[in-house]
Formats: C-alpha cells, structure tokens, sequence
C-alpha cells in the first residue's frame, strides 16, 4: 500500500457542541472513508505522542507550559477562537505526534505519502500561542523533525486552507530551507498573507503568498500553480512535501467566500504529486486542517486521497 492513514478515536475527545472546529468534522470523514473502501486501500499508521522536546521544535517551553497548566485548571480558551478542555493538551500532542508519525512512515519508505487526519489543526498557532483553533502548529513541528531526525535539507509546504497559516509562515518566515506557499482568501482572517510578505533575512524569497480576492475558482489557483509556484518549486528542489491541506474553500464551506469543488482539491493534489516526484521521490505528508461544512467535507478529504492512492 502506498498511502498511510494516521486517525485515533482520542481524536475525538477535543470538542465542543457548537463550536465550527469539532469532532464532527472527523466523524464524518471517518464514516464516509469507511463506506467508500478506502480505509482497506491504505495502510493504517497509529500515532504516538509528540515528546515535548519536539514540541519545542518551534514553541516556546513558556508556551507550552501555559497550555498544560490551562489544561490541568480545567481548560479554558487561548484566544476567543480556540478552545482547550482538561484532555486537549495530551491531544494536541498526539495530533503533533501523528504527523511525525506520518513523516517517519514517508521517509523511511513504508508508504510513498501519508494522510493525518488529525485534530486539533495546527496552521495558525505562533510559537508562543494559540489561535484560529489551532494549539499547535503540527505540520511546523513534522518539518523540523524531518531535518533533524533524517537530515533533509530542503522542505516545502503548500497551504491551501482558505485562512492564511500564519504560524507557519512566522515559523519559517527567516529560514530558507523551508519553502513556504498559501494560498488563501485575502482580505480575511488572520489578516495576514499579502504578496509582499516574502520572508526576511536569509529566509528573503522563501515565503510565497499568493492572496485571492472574493468568488475566486480552481483557474484561478491552477493559473498560480502552473505559471508561478511549479518554476520557483522546480528552482528550490524540495526533499519532502507536506501540504496544509485545508478544505474550506470549497463554495458551501461557511467561512469562506471561494468557489471550489471537491475535484478542484484532486486536481490540486494531482500537481502537487508531480512537484514531489521531480525532486522529492514522490513524499508527501498532508495534514487536515480547516472544513466546517460536514456536506462537503468528506468528499473533499475524498477527492484528496483518491488523488494520493492513484
């Protein structure tokens, strides 16, 4: 089998009735994946829990002691949006540490790409807090861990969330190993994500943000894919590819004012096979992030890992 899943039913227990980011979402993707066979055509990787020194990869001991102790109070909120509840801190971690899961499965060469159908997301969360639902930021922790542990040089993440990953673009916003591109609607939440925010200092030109305006469609993306991030992607040479793989985009997500498709995320996935496969031996490790719309958003998550399996 040459795509890994990574799920846990603890997944679960981070949730809140009512809230837009809860454990329905995952139920969801779950049940539709199961009925659709698609559970039995990949392999199942189990997660572990994020030890905290690889937390503290990209987070502050600070930070990550605050949320323990917020945790350990009873839970509470680390900003309006973003819920803890007295579990979520081992959660978290074991969302952090189902992506290095992944990352071990991929780069080991135990499946050619993985799926982390993790939760709580990740792609907002700064190295000293929280927020956009996110506690921490999974997808920047896998990075760093694939440089450390196995010593790739060059990593790129591709971010399509609809939200700009502001997170991981301040992780990485001065570090040129790390080639890091949204796309995203722009002006929307967090605010950031203009063009011209490129990255500093040695980072300079290794932040891409390609911000799309109201009622924007898969040409639009596919024009930037194909005319702009395939030539700068084919200069840099990534070693491993990991996409943010945010799913509210689509025209009847409820946090968004896009106009994709369920296919529109297959075709994408489809371009981002060919850029793994021209320098990085076809390595991908995609990581759930946003969808709040359970019509939608299993099919989408669908369209995705049909793209990864063919």
């Amino acid at each position: 089998m040459n795509t890994g899943i990574i799920y846990h039913p603890d997944y679960l227990k981070h949730t809140m009735a009512g809230h837009p980011e809860n454990a329905e979402r995952l139920l969801a993707i779950m049940e539709t994946l199961e009925r659709e066979g698609m559970l039995e055509a990949t392999r199942s990787i189990a997660p572990r829990q994020a030890k905290i020194e690889e937390i503290e990869y990209v987070h502050s001991a600070h930070y990550i002691v605050r949320v323990k102790s917020l945790c350990e109070r009873g839970g509470g909120y680390l900003d309006p949006d973003t819920y803890v509840l007295p579990s979520s801190f081992e959660i978290a971690l074991l969302a952090a540490g189902g992506v290095l899961a992944a990352a071990d499965a991929v780069i080991e060469g135990k499946v050619r790409n993985a799926l982390a159908l993790v939760r709580p997301p990740g792609h907002h969360a700064l190295g000293d807090r929280g927020m956009g639902f996110c506690i921490f930021n999974n997808i920047a922790i896998a990075a760093k861990y694939a440089q450390k542990k196995y010593g790739l040089k060059k990593v790129l993440i591709i971010d399509w969330d609809v939200h700009h990953g502001n997170g991981t673009q301040d992780i990485f916003y001065c570090d040129p190993s790390v080639l890091f591109v949204s796309f995203h609607q722009y002006p929307h939440y967090p605010g950031t994500g203009d063009s011209d925010e490129t990255g500093k200092g040695d980072g300079k030109g290794f932040t891409l943000n390609f911000p799309l305006s109201w009622g924007s469609e898969a040409k639009d993306f596919l024009r930037i894919f194909n005319d702009v991030l395939i030539p700068r992607v084919k200069s840099f040479s990534p070693e491993i590819v990991f996409i943010s793989a945010g799913f509210d985009a689509h025209i009847d997500d409820p946090l968004n004012n896009l106009r994709l498709t369920a296919s529109d995320f297959s075709q994408f996935t489809d371009i981002v096979k060919k850029i793994a496969e021209s320098s990085a031996e076809g390595r991908i490790i995609s990581v759930l992030e946003g969808g709040y719309n359970l019509g939608y958003l299993p099919q989408c998550v669908l369209a995705h890992l049909n793209s990864l399996l063919s």
